[in-house]
């Protein structure tokens, strides 16, 4: 599948693009979730969790599709879509949209959104009619942005890193 409107580019994610999902993923997160500075709590959660290792086993799982943004350059946002794991709190079906994140620099061109509706395809292909998701509940500009493309806060949980939580709320798909 490589889809391609409006000089976006979308196909599935191979092994040769972990190191490129792990550094895609550092920059988002440290830029969405670190506003005030690094510390060595995070810079160490971020250097363990999102290695190009564990994106590789993310991509050798049947139960994992990656669908990529390729842009001339290379990767600027992907979608991870987990099949079998039921939502932490609400409604949903057992598929998670479990990360999407553009680059920064690439946002506000349709990245997302068209991520999104390829991931929500996937989703279907999977009989998945409600997937679900989880973000920050400090992050009002994703919870706008999800609500726009049809889901609905449906719960809450928490995203532990050690002995620290944070809210998240759940989000389900609701057309």
């Amino acid at each position: 599948m490589v889809e391609q409107a409006a000089d976006i580019t979308l196909r599935p994610a191979c092994p040769e693009d972990a190191s490129s999902l792990a550094a895609l993923s550092i920059e988002v997160w440290l830029g969405t979730y670190l506003r005030r500075g690094i510390n060595g709590f995070f810079a160490d959660y971020v250097i363990a969790e999102l290695t190009p290792q564990r994106m590789a086993a993310h991509l050798a799982r049947d139960s994992e599709s990656i669908i990529v943004s390729q842009n001339a350059e290379g990767i600027d946002g992907f979608i991870r879509i987990s099949n079998g794991v039921m939502p932490p709190a609400g409604p949903g079906c057992a598929v998670e949209i479990a990360t999407l994140y553009v680059q920064p620099r690439h946002q506000v061109r349709g990245l997302g959104q068209a991520l999104l509706q390829a991931g929500l395809q996937r989703c279907a292909d999977l009989g998945a009619s409600h997937p679900w998701l989880t973000t920050n509940s400090e992050n009002t500009s994703a919870i706008g942005f999800y609500q726009r493309m049809g889901f609905e806060i449906t719960g809450r949980t928490h995203f532990q890193v050690q002995d620290q939580s944070y809210p998240n709320e759940v989000l389900t798909y609701r057309p």
